[in-house]
Formats: structure tokens, C-alpha cells, sequence
């Protein structure tokens, strides 16, 4: 902190009144920027607030895809061949014609 001490003392200027002066100018400049940034209705925080929503809406959008191509594919299947329409019905409806025996194993 004794650095930014002796910046702000113009009688240690000397011969680097310019630099010195450039510095000050600087410090200043680059405390209202990041004021600015933090302050505003669009702020840096409500970039990063909203950059996590849309990594975590991508990845859901690539859940709902995988979801969908399982559906598609078990619609396929389902629509294509009887015998697998009557073997889905059996298992996940628990369906059945007349003399069969059903046996319902719980987890």
C-alpha cells in the first residue's frame, strides 16, 4: 500500500511528473471502469448468472434430445412389429389374455 501512497504526494513527482500523473489518471480510470461494471443493470454478475442458465438449459436440451431418439426409436419398434406391441403391453401394463398366470415381482 505505500506504493499507492507516494503516487497520490505530487511533491515526490520530480522529474516523472508526467508518468506519476498518467498513473493517477490510470488508477482512477480503471476504478470507475470496474465500478461501472459492477453497478449497472447488465453487470458482470448478470453475465455469469446468466451464462450458468444457459450451460445448464444446453445440457437439459441435450437430455430432452436422448429422450426423444429413445421415444422415437421404441415408437418405431412398437408400430413395426405386432409381437413386440404385445410383449410391451405384457410387461409394462401388466396385460394378459384369458389363462394366463401373471406373476408381479416387486423391487
Amino acid at each position: 500500500m505505500g506504493i499507492m501512497k507516494h503516487i497520490w504526494d505530487k511533491k515526490q513527482d520530480g522529474n516523472r511528473k508526467e508518468e506519476r500523473s498518467f498513473m493517477r489518471v490510470l488508477i482512477v480510470a480503471s476504478c470507475l471502469a470496474l465500478l461501472f461494471l459492477c453497478i449497472k443493470k447488465d453487470n458482470v454478475f448478470q453475465w455469469i448468472k446468466a451464462e450458468l442458465t444457459i450451460s445448464r438449459q444446453n445440457k437439459e436440451i441435450a437430455a430432452n434430445k436422448k429422450k426423444i431418439e429413445e421415444l422415437d426409436r421404441q415408437y418405431k419398434l412398437l408400430t413395426e412389429n405386432r409381437d413386440s406391441l404385445e410383449t410391451y403391453a405384457r410387461e409394462r401394463y401388466h396385460f394378459s389374455q384369458k389363462g394366463d398366470d401373471i406373476y408381479l415381482i416387486t423391487e
